[in-house]
């Protein structure tokens, strides 16, 4: 399985893809942190930061599951001893990509982004929902790939249209059926994310878990 997600990683930067979601994640970046943070507001910054990787992740691994014909990854299937290892090795390919693209969103948001780095219990908070994002958008990406909505533009705006749910549920009475994004970005505002993150960290938790679930439970009958 590690060979065939190895495998995956190479063809997706072989294809080049990969510079799609790099060279958005880049432009995005450069919006958000052209300028340095206020001094108190490090926190807040970097939170915004994690927020706006999850479109871009789910793009990532929307284009890297897609990468692969169907043909071949049947054959995939084959190879590595059935579907559950096919699909696993997608997915630990997928995560290792995305992890990749957060490590450089965080990085240059700590080096260009802020003045100083917030506190250590801020910090911790921020790698967390960093590391949130990291999955929401494995899950939303991988809800949205060929495998489960064949229709490229289906696809495509079942992904904007899913963060776009995501964004507005965020902000109503019913923020806990999906990953709060927005609750984020006001506990961080607010000062208080460390102390919110156990509640907005399992109420994401779960929204991703549930969400890669679904993808294994529709992967499970198709090519």
């Amino acid at each position: 399985m590690i060979a065939l997600a190895v495998f995956r990683v190479a063809a997706y930067v072989r294809s080049h893809r990969v510079y799609q979601a790099l060279l958005l994640l880049l432009a995005l970046l450069a919006i958000v942190e052209g300028s340095r943070a206020p001094v108190g507001q490090e926190t807040s910054a970097l939170a915004d930061t994690a927020v706006l990787l999850i479109p871009v992740l789910a793009w990532s691994t929307r284009s890297l599951l897609d990468t692969e014909p169907d043909q071949q990854r049947t054959l995939s299937a084959i190879s590595v001893g059935g579907r559950a290892r096919e699909l696993g090795a997608g997915l630990l390919a997928a995560l290792a990509t995305s992890v990749a693209f957060a490590a450089l969103a965080l990085g240059w948001g700590l080096l260009l982004g802020v003045s100083v780095t917030p506190p250590p219990d801020e910090f911790a908070a921020v790698l967390a929902l960093h590391g949130i994002a990291v999955l929401a958008g494995l899950a939303l990406g991988a809800l949205t790939s060929r495998p489960v909505l064949p229709s490229p533009a289906v696809s495509i705006m079942a992904l904007l249209f899913g963060f776009m749910a995501m964004l507005l549920l965020s902000v109503s009475p019913l923020y806990w059926l999906t990953v709060p994004v927005i609750r984020w970005m006001k506990a961080a505002g607010a000062g208080d994310l460390a102390a919110r993150l156990p509640e907005l960290a399992a109420i994401s938790l779960l929204w991703c878990l549930a969400g890669l679930a679904a993808y294994g439970w529709l992967r499970r009958a198709r090519p």
